[in-house]
C-alpha cells in the first residue's frame, strides 16, 4: 500500500497588505523589501477570523476536490506555529469540528515553517503502516498578531492563509509519494523564535513589555543556513532516489524569501520556468506556505496527474525537509 497525493486546497483572507502600506507603519519602503524579500504584499485575516477557520475553509476545497465523503476521513493533522489557542484544544480539532468531522484522531504539529512536509513524512507511514486510509493535511496560519509592526526585519515577511491536502492510500505505485527527508537542530532555536506566551515566559506584564509575545528573528544567520541547508537536502534525496533535476516537473520551494529560493534554484540548476512561485503575493506563510503555492499552480493548470514535484522548506527549530511527491489528483 502507497500514501498518493489525492487533493490540495487552499484560501488566502481578503484583505492585502502592501509594502506601500507598511512603508506608512514601519521605516521600510518598496524598494527595501522587494530588494530584500521579493515579497510585493501579503493577506492579513480578519479580527475574527482565526487560524482554524482559514484551516476549515481550504480544507473543504481539498476534500471536495478528493470526491471523498466526510466519513472517510480517519487522520487530521494541522501544522501551525498560530494556533488558535496555545495549549488546548488542537487546531485539529476546531478544523475537525468546523467541517463535521467527529470522533477521529486529531492533533497538531509545530515544526514552523516545514509543517507540511513534516505531515506529509507523517501521513505516509500512517498509511504504508496500515494504519489509517484517508487523511487531511492542513496547514494554516495566523501570524499576524505575532507580529511587532515596529520590527521591519520581521514584519515585513509574514502573511496569512492556509493550504490543506488529502491523502490516500492507494496500490498503485505510479501514483505514490515516493521519498520524503526531515529533520532538525534544536541548536539554532534561538535565531528565529517567539519566546514568550509558555510556560518558560509566561504572558505577564514583564513579557508583554519585552514584546516577546513577538516573532525574533537573525536574518543574516537564517539565511545562510538556509540556504546550505536546503540546497545539501535536496541533493541528498535526488541521489538517494536515483533523480535528476530534468526529470522534476515542478520545484516547489517553501516560500520564505526570494533571495533564498534564487540561490537555492540556481545552485540545483532548476530553471526558472520549472520553480512555483508565490512569494511576492503572499509572502511567508510558514506552514500553508507549500500548500498554498502547489494549490496556485495547480489553478493555473500547471500541475497535472501524474506530475513530479520536489518540495523544498527551512523553518524554526531550526527544522527542515524535502519530498519527492507524484500529484495523484485530477487534473483541471
Amino acid at each position: 500500500m502507497y500514501a498518493a497525493l489525492r487533493s490540495i486546497g487552499s484560501y488566502v483572507p481578503k484583505k492585502i497588505l502592501t509594502n506601500f502600506d507598511l512603508e506608512k507603519m514601519v521605516d521600510t519602503s518598496n524598494e527595501w523589501i522587494e530588494q530584500r524579500t521579493g515579497i510585493k504584499e501579503r493577506r492579513i485575516a480578519a479580527a475574527d477570523e482565526h487560524t482554524s477557520d482559514m484551516g476549515a475553509k481550504a480544507a473543504k476545497v481539498a476534500i471536495d476536490r478528493a470526491g471523498i465523503e466526510l466519513e472517510k476521513i480517519d487522520l487530521v493533522i494541522c501544522a501551525t506555529l498560530s494556533p488558535d489557542h496555545l495549549c488546548m484544544p488542537s487546531t485539529a480539532c476546531l478544523i475537525s469540528q468546523k467541517l463535521g468531522i467527529a470522533n477521529v484522531m486529531a492533533f497538531d504539529i509545530s515544526s514552523a515553517c516545514s509543517g507540511f512536509v513534516y505531515m506529509l513524512q507523517i501521513a505516509k507511514a500512517f498509511i504504508e503502516s496500515g494504519m489509517k486510509k484517508h487523511i487531511l493535511l492542513v496547514g494554516a496560519e495566523k501570524i499576524s498578531p505575532l507580529l511587532d509592526y515596529n520590527d521591519r526585519t520581521t514584519c515585513i515577511l509574514f502573511g496569512d492563509g492556509a493550504g490543506a491536502a488529502i491523502i490516500e492510500a492507494t496500490e498503485d505505485k505510479n501514483e505514490a509519494i515516493i521519498d520524503v527527508h526531515a529533520s532538525a537542530d534544536g541548536n539554532y532555536g534561538d535565531l528565529l523564535i517567539t519566546a514568550g506566551g509558555a510556560s518558560r515566559f509566561p504572558c505577564c506584564d514583564a513579557t508583554i513589555k519585552q514584546g516577546l509575545q513577538y516573532i525574533k528573528m537573525s536574518g543574516n544567520e537564517v539565511f545562510k543556513v538556509a540556504v546550505k541547508t536546503l540546497t545539501s537536502d535536496v541533493v541528498d534525496i535526488l541521489a538517494k532516489n536515483n533523480i535528476t533535476p530534468d526529470q522534476i516537473d515542478h520545484f516547489v520551494p517553501h516560500q520564505a524569501n526570494l533571495r533564498i529560493i534564487e540561490a537555492v534554484r540556481k545552485k540545483l540548476n532548476f530553471p526558472i520556468e520549472q520553480t512555483v512561485l508565490t512569494v511576492a503575493k503572499y509572502g511567508n506563510t510558514s506552514a500553508a506556505s507549500i500548500p498554498m503555492a502547489i494549490n496556485d499552480a495547480y489553478e493555473e493548470g500547471r500541475i497535472k496527474y501524474g506530475d513530479l514535484m520536489l518540495l523544498d522548506t527551512f523553518g524554526g527549530g531550526f527544522t527542515w525537509g524535502s519530498a519527492l511527491v507524484r500529484f495523484a489528483g485530477k487534473s483541471l
